[in-house]
Order: structure tokens, then C-alpha cells, then sequence
């Protein structure tokens, strides 16, 4: 990557380098010193890199990591803020912002370190109060947070995911609980698997289990509706449109560090709760009764179809290619308890041949009847709305607001949602 810098530039790729550009080095790269030296680079690391690019260090760094929930969380704390009328800046899967404006597209959960620092540059100049990020396990193993100062951070829990990258489910585990060694304000699902961390300046949150922020009384008839406690004191409601269990813990947790960092004004905590409209493509109703949903993991399938268990419902879905294989028969053997029809589909099959991936899926199922397999997603998705009855609710799932399908190295155009809307647009409805 080159950051352009005054009259010359940044770089973290030592075979981008020039004669007094500056090399940061990092985790990653510091192997290529040399070469880069040999370049004419500069070398400086990441406090140096900070400086240059006149990073306000005031700027308050919230982290959220965890299987399911980091972005839906990230963008409530993000909504809330702006909401309560600070500068707030958010950076994950869905890309950057900074307050409300969009500056950079989607791409990895959380960037390599040099993006992240011109993300905080560029929040700097726009004088933001936070900068809230997803932090995914592939980073903190490569500790692509380097020398970032957070002030609070949130786990929301730990479920069978990036086997293929972590090999087993404890070096999973070990990454996640590396995130919780310092003593910055933490907030921990204490209904999710348990996970090491440095009790100091930490509170825990939950809906079942004894916890600092607890769940009193809920509802999730017609969206999410909940009294929080703090303590032993009633502290606020959480009242929101978005749907299901696993959206309350969202909230839950992102209005909880809110209101521990912020102690804000109560109704204008509970206003600003209840604003946020949700993420594109989480939970996202594109026609009635026809839902898109980001789940591509057990534990994630298994709360969307359990939010919507007394529905009938038709659920497409596949799985990623060139990702942990050992979760596949495990989200067939869920779709089967839940649905009416299953149609197994392609999903991102990347170098792997797509009916392979399928047939992975298909070992879950013990009941064939209750599934079809159709490679191409397009067919797949129109076949699941031929068949849908009037009662019946449609789940598209694994791809949210992915716009892309990815196949052999390259990433064709491809939306769920669209494909959804061309489907009604040509039944003229």
C-alpha cells in the first residue's frame, strides 16, 4: 500500500520503495528491512508513522471482536454516537466511515496496520471523538493493531469458525483471548463460551447469566424491547425494530459501553438506541416475507432460524470456498431442524468446485427430501421464491449485502438482494 505524504509517500511494501520514501515496519514486513533500505526508504515504525501523520492520540479506539455480532455491533456504537452528537468514525466489513460519510469501500474485516493509521489521519483532520473497528482473528494473530491504543473493547462471543486458518478450535480461542490481556475498559458476554481475560476495568454483560449489565425483562415480539440493569439499578430500555435474540446482545453491548464511558442523559441514550435502523443485509426484508441475512456459520444460521422457528421456511444457502470445510455437514444438520425446504447453493466457491462444497453441506442432512441442490445461486434464489406459499418466509443466507460472487480468483457482480428484486420486477409485482 502507498499513503501519499506531503511531497513523497508511505509504504509497507518494501518493493514499493523509493529513495526517501518512508518504509513502516511492522509484524508483518519487518523481514524486508533491508531491502528497503537498499531502496533509499526511511524506516519508521508505528509511533513514528502516527506522528507523521498527525494522529490525535485523544481519539478514544473501540474494538469489538468475536464469531458473530462484531459489525451490527460496530455500527450501533457508530450510529448511537453520531446520534448523541459526537464525531465518530467506524472502519470493518463493510468498509470506512466517518461521520455518516462513506471514504473507502469493503475489504478486509480490519485492514492491514498502514490503512487503519490513514483511516485515523483522516478522522483526525475531521476532529472525531472515536474511532470504532471490527477486529478479527486473522489480525490480532498477525497483529495487524499495532500499536493502537484502545480505549474500551467488546467480545461478543466465540462459536466454530476460520478453522482453515487457525487449524484448531483453541488456537481460535487463543487469538480471541490475546485481545483482553491489557487493562483497557472490556465488556464480555458472559453467556457466551468462556474466555480468559484481565478482570481489571472489565464489566460483563448478558440476558441469562449473573452479570455487571444484565437483561431484566425482554420482549422480541414485533423487533426488540428490554430493561437493562446496571448493578443492582435500573438503567435504561433498549427498544429497536431489528429482529431476534442475538440483535438484543448487540444492543446490549453496544449501548452498555456507551452509557459506561459516556454516562449520558438517559432518554437521549434510549432515543439514539432506538434510531439505529440495523446494517444493510443483516436481517434485511428486500420483499415481504423474503429476508437476506450475512450468517455463514453454525452458531450465526443457527439464531437467525431460531428468531423465525414458528415460520415456514424455505432457506437457501451454501458455504465459502477455500474456508474451514469442518462447519459445513454442521450448518446442513441445522437448516434441517429448522426449515421446510432447504436449496443448497453456491456461495463465494473461490477455487473450490462449487458441487463439492454442496456435498460437504449435504452430509448434515439425514432427511434428502427436504433439500434440493442447485449450483447456479441466481436459479437457486428464483426457485426458492417459485416455491414460496403465502405463510412461507424465504431466508437467503451467507452473503448479506455482498455484491460480488467470487469464482476462481475473480469477483463477478452478483447480489442477493437484486437478484430478488429483478425476480418481483419480472412477476410484475
Amino acid at each position: 500500500m502507498i499513503l501519499k505524504f506531503k511531497d513523497t509517500f508511505i509504504t509497507d511494501n518494501s518493493l514499493e520503495c523509493q529513495k526517501d520514501c518512508f518504509f513502516l515496519c511492522n509484524s508483518q514486513n519487518k523481514q524486508f528491512i533491508d531491502q528497503a533500505k537498499k531502496q533509499g526508504a526511511k524506516i519508521i515504525n508505528v509511533e513514528e508513522c502516527k506522528k507523521l501523520l498527525d494522529i490525535d492520540e485523544n481519539i478514544q479506539i473501540i474494538g469489538i471482536t468475536g464469531t458473530n455480532g462484531k459489525t451490527t455491533t460496530a455500527a450501533a456504537i457508530y450510529s448511537i454516537l453520531l446520534d448523541l452528537g459526537y464525531k465518530c468514525a467506524l472502519c470493518g466489513t463493510r468498509g470506512a466511515f466517518i461521520n455518516d460519510k462513506q471514504i473507502n469501500e469493503k475489504s478486509l474485516t480490519t485492514e492491514p496496520i498502514l490503512k487503519t493509521l490513514e483511516y485515523l489521519s483522516k478522522a483526525s483532520k475531521e476532529r472525531c471523538d472515536f474511532f470504532v473497528m471490527e477486529v478479527s482473528s486473522h489480525a490480532l494473530v498477525q497483529n495487524r493493531i499495532e500499536g493502537l491504543k484502545f480505549k474500551a473493547k467488546i467480545f461478543t462471543n466465540i462459536t466454530i469458525d476460520h478453522l482453515d486458518f487457525h487449524q484448531n478450535f483453541n488456537n481460535y480461542l487463543l487469538a480471541k483471548e490475546s485481545f483482553f490481556t491489557d487493562e483497557s475498559i472490556k465488556f464480555i458476554n458472559k453467556d457466551a463460551k468462556t474466555i480468559r481475560f484481565n478482570v481489571k476495568n472489565s464489566f460483563t454483560y448478558s440476558i441469562e447469566n449473573p452479570s455487571y449489565y444484565h437483561i431484566k425483562a425482554y420482549s422480541l415480539n414485533e423487533g426488540v424491547s428490554a430493561i437493562v440493569m446496571a448493578g443492582n439499578q435500573k438503567s435504561f430500555h433498549i427498544n429497536s425494530s431489528l429482529l431476534g435474540l442475538f440483535n438484543l446482545y448487540n444492543l446490549l453491548a453496544a449501548s452498555a459501553l456507551i452509557n459506561e464511558l459516556l454516562k449520558p442523559d438517559i432518554k437521549k441514550l434510549e432515543a439514539a438506541i432506538s434510531n439505529f435502523g440495523g446494517v444493510c443485509g443483516r436481517v434485511e426484508e428486500i420483499a415481504k416475507n423474503v429476508i437476506v441475512d450475512f450468517a455463514h456459520t453454525p452458531d450465526g444460521i443457527e439464531k437467525i432460524l431460531d428468531t423465525f422457528k414458528d415460520k415456514k421456511m424455505i432457506v437457501v444457502f451454501g458455504a465459502g470456498g477455500n474456508r474451514d470445510k469442518s462447519k459445513r455437514p454442521l450448518m446442513g444438520k441445522i437448516v434441517e431442524h429448522y426449515a421446510k425446504l432447504a436449496i443448497i447453493t453456491s456461495d463465494n466457491p473461490r477455487d473450490e468446485e462449487p458441487n463439492k462444497i454442496i456435498e460437504d453441506i449435504l452430509q448434515g442432512f439425514e432427511n434428502k427430501s427436504k433439500v434440493l441442490t442447485i449450483t447456479d445461486r441466481k436459479e437457486a434464489i428464483y426457485k426458492a421464491l417459485k416455491l414460496k406459499e403465502q405463510d412461507d418466509l424465504v431466508l437467503i443466507l451467507g452473503k448479506g449485502d455482498e455484491s460480488y460472487q467470487e469464482i476462481k480468483g475473480i469477483k463477478y457482480p452478483f447480489s442477493d438482494k437484486i437478484i430478488i428484486q429483478e425476480f418481483y420486477k419480472n412477476q410484475g409485482k
